[in-house]
C-alpha cells in the first residue's frame, strides 16, 4: 500500500464526486429515508462499483505503457470538460427531482436496499469510475486506489447524509463542479507530460 496513491485517489474522487448526481441522491434519499440505512445502502453500492473499476483497471495494466498513460489522460481531461459543463448547466434541481422520483416509501432493510439500488445504478459509467480505472492503470496500485476511492466515495455520502443541505448553503454547486474540473485538468496534464517527456 502506497499512503501517497491513497490521498492521491482520495483527493480527486472527493472532488469529482463533492458536486455529482451521487451527492444530490444521497442527500434527497436521506430526506427520505433513516440517514443511517441510506449511507449503508449508498456505501455497499460504492464498494461494489470501486471493486469493479479497480478490476478493470488492473487488466488495463496488462496494455504498453504509454497506451495506458495516454488513455488516463484523455479520461481526465474529458473528466474536466464534463465537470465545467455540469459546472456551468446548473441542473442541480433537475437531478434532484430526477432521483426524488424514483425513492419509493420503505421501511428497515428496504430502505438499504433502495438506496443501494438508485446508487448502484446511478454510478455506472460515472466519472469517479473511469478516474479509479485510470488511476490504477496509471500507478499500478490497486489496493491504494481501492482504498482511496472508497474512502472518498463513502466520506462525500456521508456528507451528504448529515450536512448536505447545509453545505449547499455555504458552497455553491457550481465551484464544487470548477474545482472538479481543475483537478481532473491538472492529472491529464500531469500524465500526458509524463508520456511525452
Amino acid at each position: 500500500m502506497d499512503i501517497g496513491i491513497i490521498a492521491l485517489a482520495f483527493a480527486a474522487i472527493f472532488v469529482v464526486e463533492l458536486p455529482d448526481k451521487t451527492f444530490l441522491a444521497t442527500l434527497v434519499l436521506a430526506t427520505k429515508y433513516r440517514p443511517l440505512f441510506v449511507w449503508i445502502g449508498v456505501g455497499l453500492a460504492f464498494a461494489i462499483q470501486t471493486l469493479l473499476a479497480v478490476v478493470v483497471g488492473g487488466v488495463a495494466t496488462l496494455l504498453p505503457k504509454d497506451v495506458i498513460h495516454i488513455a488516463a489522460a484523455l479520461l481526465f481531461l474529458g473528466g474536466a470538460v464534463l465537470l465545467f459543463k455540469e459546472g456551468r448547466s446548473h441542473q442541480e434541481a433537475d437531478d434532484e427531482e430526477e432521483f426524488a422520483e424514483k425513492a419509493k416509501p420503505a421501511h428497515g432493510l428496504k430502505q438499504v436496499f433502495a438506496s443501494f439500488m438508485v446508487l448502484f445504478a446511478a454510478e455506472w459509467g460515472d466519472l469517479s469510475q473511469l478516474l479509479t480505472i485510470s488511476l490504477v492503470a496509471r500507478y499500478k496500485e490497486a489496493v491504494s486506489v481501492f482504498l482511496g476511492a472508497l474512502g472518498a466515495l463513502l466520506v462525500v455520502s456521508g456528507l451528504a447524509v448529515i450536512l448536505g443541505r447545509q453545505l449547499l448553503r455555504f458552497v455553491k454547486l457550481h465551484v464544487l463542479h470548477f474545482v472538479g474540473a481543475l483537478v481532473c485538468l491538472v492529472l491529464g496534464i500531469l500524465t500526458l507530460v509524463e508520456v511525452f517527456a
